[in-house]
């Protein structure tokens, strides 16, 4: 969980408090009118109250199960983005050991990356590692040409796509230059938008799955993130219009919202924090150098690091997301991978009035 002040940390706990306390005193009363209003028996309005919390606790403790049963995993290919490190490279192994035929994307791999070599060792005809920048137009073109060869019936189409490549970073708007705004959106949002376009007729052809992985910070904001942001919002965007478009296709398109595992994925160490931070503070012009102070930029830069080393090193809740959007008949829209503190906050956030969001997260 991330450190808190005590005074926020009070303050949400008696949000908490009051909150359940009006639940539980207003909560009987609407009931109790409206079973009045439509002649139903007193009786019904406990019951009714037990039916909800029931459903609430199974609706946060319930695992994600595959709904209507799993497709069947046999001749079926995907191809993931990525996968030099992290979640991509974990994500290559664990489809390859549940039958998949995987088609890893590595940006490194034309220069002896190790995340590639390692998944080239495997020696196995259902591993296919290639190379792959997804910022770059022709290597994108040159990726599917790839798959297509490589299929073993490519007229059935490729059955799914994972768009998990991108990068993190941090700064507040003032910091932060047009050019490296540019930087992050061109991997996280046009790199998704690029490979789906892409590989998308392969995808029509076996009415299969997108599966793009954003982060929590694709549905709320949050202070010196504002790059990152924006080109997460762009892909929850993106993903929902595709959801909208390839229904009548039958191609099920879902997101995945990480939480906080940057010490897990390796996306941003307190190494590259530090130089990020460095690089921001020298380009920045006097005048805001002036205003802000080198002991507030410091500050900030601390509590990105914090950040970093807080975060979670369990990558398995977000494989397994991935493999259940994959292989469930009815995959969820979304999934929301993280702790509790990230996916309250998240929900706060994103259904709560702004106000009330703003007041508790601000500082």
């Amino acid at each position: 969980m991330s450190k808190l002040p005590y005074v926020q940390k009070a303050l949400m706990v008696l949000f908490s408090f009051l909150l359940t306390l009006g639940l539980g005193l207003w909560l009987p009363e609407i009931l109790s009118a409206f079973v009045k209003l439509f002649g139903f028996k007193e009786d019904m309005v406990t019951h009714s109250i037990v039916l909800m919390y029931l459903l609430f606790v199974l609706y946060l403790a319930m695992p994600s199960l595959p709904r209507g049963g799993s497709v069947k995993v046999k001749d079926k290919a995907i191809l993931i983005t990525g996968c030099d490190k992290g979640i991509g490279f974990a994500l290559a192994k664990h489809l390859h050991t549940k039958g998949f035929t995987v088609f890893a994307g590595c940006l490194l791999k034309d220069k002896n990356g190790e995340g590639a070599q390692t998944l080239e060792k495997m020696k196995c005809e259902r591993m296919k590692v290639l190379q792959m920048n997804i910022c770059t137009d022709e290597e994108v073109r040159q990726a599917v040409d790839f798959v297509k060869t490589q299929l073993k019936e490519p007229e059935k189409g490729l059955w799914g796509v994972v768009n998990n490549a991108g990068i993190s970073t941090f700064g507040e708007v003032e910091f932060t230059s047009v050019e490296h705004y540019k930087e992050v959106v061109d991997v996280n949002l046009w790199g998704t938008v690029r490979v789906t376009k892409a590989f998308l007729p392969l995808i029509r052809r076996a009415k299969g799955r997108v599966v793009n992985v954003a982060s929590m910070f694709g549905r709320m904001g949050k202070a010196s993130h504002s790059a990152y942001c924006i080109s997460n919002y762009g892909v929850e965007a993106f993903t929902d219009c595709l959801r909208y478009e390839q229904q009548r296709w039958g191609v099920k398109v879902s997101i995945i919202e990480l939480g906080n595992y940057i010490a897990a994925t390796g996306i941003l160490t307190r190494d590259h924090v530090e130089s990020i931070a460095d690089r921001m503070w020298n380009e920045a012009t006097k005048i805001i150098q002036e205003d802000y102070g080198k002991a507030y930029f410091d500050r900030q830069t601390m509590t990105m690091k914090s950040f970093c080393s807080s975060s979670s090193k369990d990558m398995s809740l977000i494989v397994d997301a991935i493999h259940d959007a994959l292989t469930s008949v009815y995959p969820y829209n979304r999934y929301e991978p993280m702790d509790a503190y990230w996916w309250i906050r998240l929900h706060i956030s994103a259904h709560l009035p702004t106000p009330i969001a703003y007041w508790l997260y601000k500082h």
